[in-house]
């Protein structure tokens, strides 16, 4: 169960299991997916909706426990796309979750002490 911020974020949150089961989908990402789905993927395999490369780097984070991130155009839209594996309270990894936030095609960049 997520808290009530996580089902009402503006960004789509995903989240699946160390077998790649998703087990949550935000507002935000049946929305995102309801062409492929939507609320149906939860339950479903991660890796049936990525092609083999992204499935290795998947793989990858799971096995390392670490993340990816980079940002992406799709449908007129720039968008920020930031993977990770989260982990259980054995510190184990148990899955991957990730956001994706639409963001303005000239990001500010600032650089702070």
């Amino acid at each position: 169960m997520m808290p009530d911020w996580v089902t009402s974020f503006p960004g789509a949150v995903t989240v699946a299991d160390r077998e790649l089961v998703i087990r949550y989908m935000n507002d935000k990402a049946i929305a995102t997916w309801a062409d492929k789905g939507g609320a149906s993927l939860i339950g479903k395999d991660l890796a049936e909706c990525h092609n083999p490369k992204s499935r290795e780097m998947i793989q990858r984070l799971l096995e390392t426990g670490g993340t990816n991130s980079y940002t992406v155009e799709k449908k007129g839209l720039k968008k920020f796309i930031y993977q990770s594996a989260y982990r259980d309270e054995k510190g184990e990894v148990a899955g991957l979750v990730e956001l994706s936030m639409v963001i303005p095609e000239n990001l500010p960049h600032f650089v702070r002490a």
